[in-house]
Parts: structure tokens; C-alpha cells; sequence
């Protein structure tokens, strides 16, 4: 640790995202607060929780404050700092708003990153983030290409492919079906060696329902020889998408749920109309978790992504 900052006992959550139950989503480590920590104390801390992801809370910069920010996050992985990612967001606001944040609009609160300033809705237990700007290009055929070998996948399979950064870049793939997506068993170290985060994903077709997503389940664990994920409720909706997220090149071989690539989907499909305004994906099905993902989209065409959050540990940490 940097011994310029002594240790001291800090608030400290670690959130369960994308589920209303908890152990069932995408965990995070959420350090309430980060002043006077180092990049080095804050990196440190984030390679020690071993998480995909860690958040470190601050009060916004005087220029964040001027736009309307409520809190400032800093995001790490085991490996470095983001500038933005999803699941981040949503569990390190929960973890704001649980702690006694008060935001300024009752049913926004406004975060500041690396990417800017990123608006968070309340809807009842479920929050939702605005997609960042979404640069988007065609990946090389080669590189596709190697892309596909390493993934296992034939071209036939391939629907659709893009370049996706919203401030974390990952390859897009739209597959052909979601079992397709789910029976996947990537070559990491080939991943890791081609150095692209990649993200495929599939539409159920709407007639095949829930029973379909129960047979889904059921490929998903016969080939990731895993147990059943968490059954559903009697009425939660049947999902609409398929996700699996590989990030060998970070360290993380699958992402549980990703909200950062799923607003990367969401913002290309629905912009060259392979999916619809509003859907709901699944993700994580083939690591034990349900993670469930809302997309919409308002009237002024803004893609928000949004899920629920549970707090599994609460408490302090000396740091």
C-alpha cells in the first residue's frame, strides 16, 4: 500500500447486480469512501477483492458539480482503471442511495466517470443507466475470422458483427441462435492472445416462450456441466436475448452479466433493426447466474439499461 494515506476503517458494500437475489447477478466492491486513496491504494485494493470490478466513491470535481453530478466513481479492475462500465454504475449507485445519498432530482441521480457525466433513473427497486455515446466500426475479415476460429463458430453462424467502445471496447457478435450462444466453449488463451473483449449474443424467437428458455437452461448446464441458475418467478418474463461476455484479455474468461456491453448491443440492434426498442436479455446462465438486463428506450430515443441490485455485505473496510 502507498504509505503516503495511513489506513483507516471506510464504508463498504459489496453488491450482488442485475438481481433481485442476491448471489444470483454480478458481484461489486463498493469502497463508500475513496478520498484521499492513491491509484496505487485503489488498485491494490481492487487486484485484492479478485472482483471483475471495483468502485471507489468521490465527491464530484467542481466541473461535474457545475453539470448536475451527485457523486464522482473511479472504476477498477484486478488489472487497471475504467472510464466507464455498466454494472459499476448501477451497484455503486444502489450502494450510494442505500448508504443515505440524497441526489438533487427525486428520481435521478447523476454520476460522474471517466466518460463524463452518466444519468441514473429510480424506478421502484430497479435502476437504469443512459447509455454513453457508442462509437461503432466493421471488424476486419481476418480478424473476425480469427475470432470465430477461436470461439468455434462457422460463418453460417454469424448474423451480424460490429466494434463496439462506449468508453470498454468488445466485439459484438449477433448469432444465429440463442442456443448456439449458450453451447460456446471458447479457446481462451486464443481469446487472450487476439487481445479482444468479445460479446455474443442471440434473440429467442417470440413464439418458442419459456419453455424454450427452461430447455436453454438445460443445453446450458449439459454443456458447462453446471447446475440450474435461479428459477424464474411465475411471472417474470420470458428473456428476449441471449448474452455471454469473454474478457480473457482483462483476466475475467466470462463476464456473469455486463452492463456496459449490453448497452453496446443495444444501441447497434436496435439501430440497425435486428431488436426491438424494449427487450429483456439473460445473462450468465452458463456460470450458475440469472442475471436479467431491461432495455428501453424513451421518446427521445435514449437506450437506458437497467436491472436490480441486493447488498450482500455491508460494512467497513481498513484501507
Amino acid at each position: 500500500m502507498d504509505s503516503s494515506t495511513p489506513p483507516r476503517q471506510r464504508p463498504f458494500k459489496q453488491v450482488d447486480v442485475f438481481s433481485g437475489q442476491a448471489y444470483f447477478g454480478n458481484p461489486l466492491a463498493v469502497v463508500l469512501d475513496g478520498e484521499g486513496l492513491s491509484d496505487a491504494q485503489m488498485l491494490r485494493f481492487a487486484n485484492w477483492t479478485n472482483l471483475s470490478e471495483t468502485t471507489f466513491l468521490l465527491p464530484p470535481t467542481p466541473e461535474g458539480r457545475a453539470g448536475g453530478a451527485d457523486y464522482r466513481v473511479r472504476i477498477f479492475t484486478p488489472g487497471g482503471e475504467m472510464r466507464f462500465a455498466g454494472h459499476p454504475t448501477l451497484g455503486s449507485c444502489h450502494a450510494w442511495l442505500q448508504a443515505g445519498g440524497r441526489p438533487r432530482a427525486t428520481q435521478r441521480v447523476v454520476q460522474e466517470c471517466a466518460v463524463g457525466l452518466v444519468a441514473v433513473r429510480r424506478n421502484d427497486t430497479r435502476l437504469s443507466f443512459a447509455a454513453p455515446p457508442l462509437k461503432r466500426t466493421a471488424p476486419g475479415a481476418m480478424q473476425l475470422a480469427q475470432i470465430a476460429a477461436a470461439l468455434g463458430l462457422k460463418s453460417q453462424q454469424i448474423i451480424a458483427a460490429q466494434m463496439l467502445d462506449n468508453g470498454t471496447a468488445w466485439l459484438g457478435l449477433l448469432l444465429d441462435d440463442p442456443h448456439t450462444v449458450l453451447q460456446l466453449k471458447p479457446n481462451q488463451l486464443e481469446l487472450k492472445s487476439l487481445g479482444l473483449k468479445v460479446g455474443v449474443a442471440a434473440f429467442y424467437a417470440d413464439e418458442q416462450g419459456s419453455a424454450l428458455i427452461s430447455r436453454s437452461n438445460r443445453e446450458a448446464r449439459a454443456f458447462g456441466n453446471s447446475p440450474s441458475p435461479a428459477p424464474a418467478a411465475d411471472d417474470e418474463a420470458a428473456p428476449n436475448l441471449e448474452v455471454r461476455a469473454f474478457a480473457a484479455p482483462v483476466g475475467i474468461l466470462e463476464d456473469p452479466v455486463t452492463g456496459s456491453l449490453n448497452a453496446s448491443l443495444a444501441q447497434w440492434l436496435i439501430a440497425e433493426g435486428h431488436a426491438p426498442a424494449n427487450y429483456l436479455a439473460a445473462q450468465g446462465t452458463c456460470l450458475e447466474r440469472a442475471g436479467r438486463v431491461f432495455v428501453t428506450t424513451d421518446a427521445q430515443g435514449q437506450v437506458w439499461v437497467g436491472g436490480e441490485s441486493v447488498t450482500c455485505i455491508d460494512g467497513t473496510v481498513l484501507l
